[in-house]
């Protein structure tokens, strides 16, 4: 008898003991979980709300002892209403340059393609933004990231619609000529409205954009970082990948440390395997090796990673010429080489340059839009610069007498050319515009510890010679 009521009192220990234990870890503040239908990221599904982020969310909360619950609004009313609760959470939440201040932000989940789509039989054509400033009318859901985006470019074309359903509706009924959305979303609400994928087809690439959780700024830090940490295991442990395959049918979510590029032969380029190689990139892939830090590289237009790295935490982007201009702006690691850029003319158009001031003068000079070459000559009051996100639109352009000259490189203009189908020789150096080195860039939001840590590799690499036989390879 007396052993079973010391057997009784150890397990009412035991029971008690575990009830004050999880009362103790029962996480010590409120939230207030905002989201909106947004297939595939968050919606509704015979009642019960799921999606990428609101599994993710499921997960955290069971981790950190959070009650989970969450209400589904339209984005306009979700987002005034997370602005303005003091505890308020709001899912899947696209951080940029206007909203990075209001919130605090953990993540990324996700990255968005933001494209122009058009009802397949339109024959519109979009080559630029400012293509699209002069269609009819196009559709744009209030509030939205894209919206605020093409809202700041200048657009006076705009409608505004509920949601992507509607927004896709009306696209297809004719009452807009364009709506902006990216590729999971919209074969989600093209199923959703019975029509398939290949009623609307992609016009035009706008921007790319990173996906979080949006805190409230009155949020303690603390909590915050508790659910950045909670991303970051989902990440490694696995959890991440089985939510990705299930709702987005992928196994491609960003890391913890983004890294991007541009195609830049031969410092960074896709070979004809796929694969992401170049001297730049081949000096980043060997200090990740070192470091043994897995993430993938994203090839993407210069315009777009430089302004992701301007205001993304944990970001990094190479290869970048570091200026005056941008020296406060990023962090660096390098130098990994020089580079001389030149004022190219084609062979036989008779265009000369001797200075600045001849090239002042022409009629139309092509810089890549967001290199420094271009910030550099707008700087010095050029007013004939023609600008465009991509070099090979205007090398065509260059060989087809359409620009005086273009602004390139030493180093990338061979590539661009050869890809092309041209040679060297058919163009002219004719003019020096500058010289520069050119680094691995970061975020202003990284940790000081892992720019170090680039910087101490990279020496490394330097001494023990493996930099060189590297540089031997892309640069001979």
């Amino acid at each position: 008898m007396k052993r079973l009521l010391s057997i009784l009192a150890v397990i009412g220990f035991i029971f008690f003991a575990g009830c004050a234990k999880d009362q103790r870890e029962k996480y010590d503040y409120d939230f207030q979980f905002i989201t909106e239908e947004y297939n595939p990221f968050n919606y509704t599904d015979n009642g019960k709300l799921t999606g990428l982020a609101p599994e993710m969310l499921r997960a955290i909360c069971h981790e950190l002892r959070i009650p989970f619950g969450a209400e589904v609004l339209q984005w306009d009313e979700a987002y005034a209403l997370a602005l303005q609760a003091d505890n308020a959470v709001l899912f899947s939440t696209v951080m940029n340059e206007q909203r990075k201040d209001l919130f605090k932000w953990a993540g990324p989940i996700a990255s968005i393609d933001w494209e122009f789509y058009a009802k397949s039989e339109n024959p519109l054509n979009i080559t630029t933004l400012q293509d699209a400033k002069n269609v009819g009318r196009i559709g744009v859901i209030k509030d939205y990231a894209i919206t605020q985006y093409l809202e700041n470019e200048g657009f006076t074309n705009l409608v505004y619609v509920n949601d992507n359903v509607d927004g896709f509706n009306r696209l297809l009924n004719g009452e807009t000529d364009l709506f902006p959305a990216d590729n999971l979303t919209m074969e989600a609400a093209l199923n959703q409205i019975g029509n398939a994928v290949f009623s609307v087809s992609a016009r035009y690439k706008i921007i790319t954009d990173l996906v979080y959780f949006a805190f409230n700024k009155n949020i303690p830090d603390g909590v915050v970082g508790d659910f950045q940490r909670e991303i970051d295991n989902l990440k490694n442990d696995g959890s991440m990948l089985h939510f990705y395959r299930q709702f987005f049918n992928s196994s491609d979510f960003p890391g913890s440390l983004l890294i991007y590029t541009e195609p830049y032969p031969p410092l960074t380029f896709r070979n004809s395997e796929g694969e992401i190689s170049g001297f730049g990139s081949e000096i980043v892939f060997e200090i990740m090796k070192r470091n043994r830090i897995f993430e993938t590289v994203t090839l993407t237009h210069w315009s777009i990673g430089y302004e992701l790295a301007q205001y993304i935490p944990n970001f990094c982007l190479f290869t970048m010429e570091r200026t005056t201009q941008r020296d406060t702006l990023f962090q660096w690691v390098g130098p990994l080489g020089s580079n001389n850029t030149y004022f190219f003319t084609r062979q036989g158009s008779g265009v000369a340059i001797n200075s600045l001031e001849d090239a002042k003068s022409l009629t139309s000079v092509g810089t890549v839009t967001s290199w420094f070459s271009d910030q550099y000559l707008r700087e010095l009051g050029f007013k004939n610069l023609v600008s465009d996100s991509d070099p090979e639109v205007l090398v065509e352009r260059l060989m087809n007498d359409e620009i005086d000259a273009f602004v390139c490189s030493e180093i990338t203009f061979p590539d661009i050319l050869e890809n092309l189908g041209y040679s060297y020789s058919e163009v002219n150096p004719a003019f020096v515009l500058m010289m520069s080195d050119y680094y691995i860039s970061f975020s202003k939001g990284t940790p000081v510890s892992t720019v170090n840590l680039w910087q101490e590799t990279l020496e490394a690499m330097k001494l023990d010679g493996s930099y060189e036989n590297i540089k031997k390879r892309w640069l001979p």
